[in-house]
């Protein structure tokens, strides 16, 4: 018989719902009832896309008689860390501090009172690589909950009161200045892997952050190594586009095959900024493949854009994804010798018998020659072969899909599109946007206005905002504003900016908490500074800061900013790969942003020049009113479209003409 999952949205949560596992959803029957039986409380937290979690699944909660012992020991609940990042942080925060490190499934006990005591992440069936079975760990906190209860009381207040710490982000007396740049970069550079990108060794990330940072201050050594290797490896989709989380190895070869909406949303930005600086046309070919990936696979029908497609198809990981050669020689006939030798594909292959298409090992130069083609003429045929490729794997069957709408992450791929539209005139990636800015509006609120976090078809969005939500999506929607001048996206984003400083600022210790003054009542109340795979909510929400007071004019807005990042000065200098957000914003503060007003009704040709170049410290706003409050009291020079550049509120004479713009703007 299904379990209380059944009745949920969450496709994690659906995946268990015919474990023999008595799970409950976090909430309060299931709190109240560890309470009444005096049990303590199990709480798992995965993901859809977590290959470790359906491992742990298949090993443990699978298992009858496993299962029997949870449901007479525990009260076991299931939590979907997508929908419920508070729950995630909260005791991730725990696990971390009890063993050093954290990742998901994360396994949590707690007393019925909520607070941990013991926890970890995977567990194996048995006994192996010094990891105790996941029978052995159950048995044990069973047994001492009954025997050594009052030791365990104990340590789980000791340690709520420890992961309760407050973040102070104010009154710290550290002054910005250019010189947080050059040590950041330098930290940078002694973790930087010159000749395969990116930071660190095994496994790596996508830093998708650290490059967008280091774009600002014309490091492009760093920047166009990374992206150079990870477009060539196998971390990258050359056959349908988009990035995979992340590499297992240094070389990105080898990718945890799940992909990520924040992750393809993060990038696809950054290497459009990249294409910006360089004019590298594989940068916008990336960008390209990597929204039409996501037109294609991860767009719901109304324009909400969906969270992740899972690492493994028929249980097994990657399966989708490679290839042999006798397949790729079945396929593509005659083409099949040059696309082997582009794409390193070989009879043993490059991963567990299997080919990972990867063009790390070869120049398409001199595979071409190799051949006697052009490079036209090899890019032409190679370009041909991928498609065949896809036609054929699209009759595969296909890793799972998480088709659970995210507000936050939406935003990020609202943003993406909403640039990519603009700056490469491609008006399918800004009808994208808009469609999607109008789902979200039409979804994703309450009758008063206020955020919801998820939402999946056929059922209500549910659960209150997070920080994270209204940041990243008042970023997408300025994006979006400043790519069409539509100026109910600016509105909106005021409107989600007033929301934030209402409901999130920490008035007393400064930043903003994760969670809104009306959400449920937790252990505590979270604040989290440091970025992950995605930005810092308090980054984001900084930024956003910092944009509105330049559109705006509210002054209140960049001091509450520039006291947040002031605060963590240290920090930005030292560990600039965990706040490299933050860095952006400082970078920001201290650039002296531009501010470009465009008085008209078609001011096409004057927004082609400020969408020309990178300028990452500049705002536009467009129209013929005074919303923005930078349009107030602007005129037109005979009647023409007419731009002021400003600085700090302070402008130089308007211009008509897009070549004096230029000037003006460089």
């Amino acid at each position: 018989m299904p379990n209380r999952l059944a009745q949920e949205s969450s496709p994690y949560l659906l995946q268990h719902a015919n474990n023999p596992v008595n799970w409950f959803p976090w909430g309060e029957d299931a709190l109240a009832l560890a309470k009444s039986e005096d049990k303590p409380i199990l709480i798992s937290v995965g993901y859809a896309a977590c290959h470790w979690c359906h491992v742990m699944e298949h090993e443990s909660f699978e298992d009858e008689r496993i299962a029997a012992f949870m449901n007479e020991n525990f009260v076991n609940i299931k939590v979907d860390r997508e929908e419920r990042p508070d729950l995630d942080q909260i005791y991730m925060s725990a696990v971390q501090a009890m063993t050093g490190q954290g990742g998901w499934p994360m396994n949590v006990f707690l007393t019925p009172a909520g607070e941990p005591f013991y926890g970890g992440t995977y567990y194996p069936p048995t006994p192996r690589y010094g990891m105790a079975s996941w029978g052995q760990v159950l048995s044990g906190v069973a047994n001492a909950w009954q025997t050594r209860r009052a030791d365990l009381t104990k340590q789980a207040g000791e340690m709520a009161g420890h992961i309760q710490q407050e973040f102070a982000l104010k009154n710290q007396n550290y002054v910005l200045d250019p010189l947080l740049f050059e040590r950041a970069e330098k930290q940078f550079d002694t973790q930087f892997d010159r000749s395969r990108g990116g930071f660190g060794g095994a496994p790596k990330f996508p830093p998708s952050m650290s490059l967008e940072f280091l774009l600002r201050i014309d490091s492009l050594e760093m920047v166009t190594t990374t992206f150079d290797q990870m477009a060539w490896g196998g971390i990258y989709d050359h056959v349908g586009g988009g990035f995979a989380r992340y590499s297992v190895d240094a070389n990105w070869l080898v990718p945890h095959f799940e992909k990520m909406l924040y992750d393809n949303a993060l990038l696809a930005r950054v290497y459009l900024h990249a294409y910006q600086v360089t004019g590298n046309a594989h940068y916008r070919q990336v960008v390209e493949e990597t929204l039409d990936w996501t037109l294609r696979e991860m767009t719901e029908d109304g324009g909400g854009f969906y969270s992740s497609l899972d690492a493994d198809s028929e249980g097994v990981e990657g399966k989708f994804y490679v290839w042999s050669q006798a397949e790729i020689e079945q396929i593509l006939g005659d083409d099949a010798p040059l696309f082997m030798a582009r794409y390193d594909v070989t009879a043993r292959g490059n991963w567990e018998g299997h080919n990972i298409l990867n063009t790390t090992h070869s120049n398409l130069a001199d595979v071409a020659a190799q051949f006697d083609l052009s490079i036209a003429a090899a890019q032409k045929t190679l370009a041909a072969a991928r498609q065949k490729l896809f036609a054929v794997r699209a009759q595969r069957i296909w890793p799972g899909l998480d088709d659970k709408i995210l507000t936050a992450w939406n935003g990020l791929m609202l943003a993406a599109f909403a640039e990519a539209g603009r700056v490469l005139k491609r008006d399918d990636y800004l009808a994208a946007a808009v469609k999607n800015a109008d789902f979200l509006h039409a979804t994703m609120r309450t009758d008063a206005g206020r955020l919801l976090r998820t939402w999946k078809a056929g059922n209500a969005a549910k659960y209150n905002a997070y920080l994270e939500d209204y940041a990243y999506l008042a970023d997408g929607l300025l994006a979006l504003y400043q790519a069409t001048f539509d100026v109910r996206w600016f509105e909106w984003a005021q409107e989600l900016t007033d929301m934030m400083m209402t409901h999130f600022q920490d008035s007393e210790n400064g930043g903003f908490y994760d969670t809104s003054d009306d959400h449920e009542t937790l252990l505590y109340r979270p604040k989290s500074l440091q970025d992950n795979a995605t930005p810092s909510a308090n980054a984001m929400a900084c930024k956003v800061l910092i944009l509105m007071n330049l559109l705006t004019g509210d002054g209140a807005l960049v001091d509450y900013a520039e006291e947040m990042v002031a605060a963590l000065y240290p920090a930005l200098a030292q560990y600039p790969n965990g706040f490299a957000h933050w860095l952006g914003c400082a970078w920001l503060l201290l650039s002296e942003p531009k501010q470009v007003a465009l008085v008209g009704t078609d001011v096409s040709e004057l927004a082609d020049v400020v969408w020309g170049e990178f300028r990452p410290n500049l705002v536009i706003a467009a129209g013929t009113g005074d919303t923005p409050p930078l349009l107030a009291n602007r005129t037109q020079i005979g009647d023409r479209p007419t731009a002021y550049v400003c600085q700090n509120f302070v402008c130089q004479l308007p211009v008509t003409d897009p070549e004096k713009l230029r000037e003006q703007l460089s």
